[in-house]
């Protein structure tokens, strides 16, 4: 790590052991910086702990970035840079900055001229489209659905049209308690023969990767209340 910069290390998407998703190289580049940016302090701890107990985790310095932060003080977060150190970001789990405040830093480093290296590890979204036999070449992510009922069936209808007029997967997600409501949702307001994938836990233990047609669906949807879930929707054959 001869010049400093700016490094985006993913975080396992739940319990699964580090070493099963997360390169040893990371372990190693995690290992030399004193710096970290974080969603969520408490998480971040245990996680580089798991990665290497030997950390002394009292000697690093955390920054927190969530919907809270000020966003006028996130500059300041990357002055270690400015005096020739690296820092490291940390999302609650997956990438950073994909779906995530983390790309607010990214943008400023990237203004500043900085170095910025993303890690490899697991992301929910791209481990879904290569799990879920929908378009890997055309999708888009649209993170949360409205929540009003009516603005939801409009949106669920307008991502389904665009999957079947431009051939495109879409993605999407909710808060984990909602997650049955969504799928209630998807079947009442989408084509029976829409194809969905519910990808749960994915890389856990009790991963849950299906797809199928809405009308198979239909009185078969797994128990998804409080686990993490992407839902992706594609045109029927």
């Amino acid at each position: 790590m001869d010049h400093p910069a700016l490094y985006l290390i993913p975080v396992t998407l739940g319990e699964t052991p580090v070493e099963q998703v997360i390169p040893a190289y990371n372990r190693t580049v995690v290992s030399n910086l004193n710096y970290f940016i974080v969603e969520n302090i408490r998480s971040a701890r245990r996680f580089l702990k798991k990665s290497n107990p030997d950390t002394d985790i009292d000697a690093l310095t955390f920054y927190e970035l969530n919907k809270h932060t000020d966003r006028n003080l996130i500059t300041s977060y990357l002055l270690p840079i400015k005096r020739g150190e690296s820092i490291g970001i940390l999302s609650e789990a997956g990438c950073p900055a994909v779906a995530d405040p983390g790309a607010d830093v990214v943008a400023i480093a990237q203004q500043e001229g900085y170095k910025v290296v993303p890690l490899v590890g697991p992301s929910s979204m791209l481990m879904a489209i290569m799990a879920s036999g929908f378009n890997g070449q055309s999708f888009a992510f649209h993170g949360y659905l409205p929540i009003d009922a009516g603005e939801r069936a409009k949106k669920l209808k307008q991502l389904e049209s665009r999957s079947y007029n431009e051939d495109q997967t879409q993605l999407f997600i909710e808060t984990p308690y909602r997650n049955q409501k969504l799928a209630d949702d998807i079947l009442q307001h989408c084509k029976p023969q829409t194809r969905l994938c519910i990808a749960m836990n994915i890389s856990c233990e009790d991963e849950y990767i299906v797809t199928r047609r809405v009308k198979a669906w239909k009185g078969n949807l797994p128990d998804m209340h409080k686990k993490p879930c992407v839902f992706l929707i594609y045109k029927g054959l």
